[in-house]
């Protein structure tokens, strides 16, 4: 929910601030000016950028940990992930390894299951998007 929260407040203030500065932060690459020399204003608007391009590369990588589990164990007519791996990124089970990775750890089955009978342990590296699969197998 807090995490919700926080999205909503994104969105609104997106919304409630796009100025010129912003699609001039949006656009800078590499050339971003040092931190000390920005406005509140352009900081706050980096500080959006940054955690919206956090929060995309974080749903991404889920989806990439649940394709990759689909592929693993069979494709969708005889797999099925876990429901928290379709909904927010930010509800998933995700562990954030702070140096560019995220590991997923979910369940799945048969399409419709009632009990799970697999679990997947995937991590995704949003550096290169390199997927590695830690566990695939029965539910420990």
């Amino acid at each position: 929910m807090k995490n919700l929260s926080i999205l909503s407040t994104i969105a609104l203030l997106l919304t409630a601030t796009a100025t010129p500065v912003l699609a001039q932060t949006l656009a800078q690459t590499t050339n971003s000016p040092p931190s000390d020399s920005l406005t509140s204003a352009q900081r706050r608007e980096e500080r959006i950028r940054q955690l919206l391009e956090s929060s995309i590369q974080l749903n991404r990588a889920k989806n990439l940990a649940r394709m990759a589990a689909e592929r693993e164990n069979g494709g969708l007519s005889v797999y099925q992930a876990d429901a928290s791996m379709h909904g927010p990124s930010e509800t998933s089970p995700y562990v954030d390894n702070g140096d560019g990775t995220y590991t997923f750890t979910f369940m799945g089955g048969r399409p419709g299951y009632t009990n799970p009978t697999v679990e997947s342990v995937v991590s995704v590296d949003t550096n290169d998007w390199t997927i590695n699969i830690d566990y695939n197998g029965p539910v420990r």
